[in-house]
């Protein structure tokens, strides 16, 4: 493939993009708390222990209610995990990372919007797939586009 000055100047407008993104305040929020999280004995210790029951957990998933184990594992995993997921790292690090998920999900619907109306960018966030489908979804506003 020959480079071409176009080709040249989108992945120079890519390259400023992506250190725009990396020196956004969510972008550093996010290494913070990852940092924050990765530094905390406690809450590493609740990561750990929510990972071994999840493995037990999967094991019991495999054959259901017929699992000797099943109601105790059941209650386990959900005390240990409600446990995990109120500790003040974890949490933290969760907010951030939805945030930045956010910005990136904003970006990619411009950067698709910008290319054309009909391409569909997957968000998982609902108020950016309304917007991202424009119809061009060919179900005829099944996914409740504006069809």
């Amino acid at each position: 493939m020959l480079a071409t000055l176009e080709r040249l100047e989108i992945l120079q407008a890519t390259e400023e993009l992506v250190e725009l993104i990396l020196q956004s305040k969510e972008a550093d929020e996010y290494r913070s708390c990852y940092q924050r999280l990765k530094n905390s004995a406690t809450s590493q210790e609740k990561i750990n222990e929510f990972t071994k029951l999840k493995e037990l957990y999967e094991e019991v998933q495999r054959f259901g209610r017929y699992h000797p184990d099943y109601q105790r594992v059941m209650k386990e995993i959900r005390r240990v995990k409600r446990i995990m997921d109120l500790d003040e790292h974890v949490a933290n690090y969760r907010k951030a990372e939805n945030d930045l998920q956010d910005l990136l999900d904003e970006v990619s619907v411009l950067i698709g919007g910008s290319v054309s109306e009909h391409i569909k960018v997957p968000t998982g966030n609902p108020f950016f797939q309304s917007s991202s489908c424009s119809g061009g979804c060919g179900t005829g506003g099944g996914c409740s586009c504006s069809a």
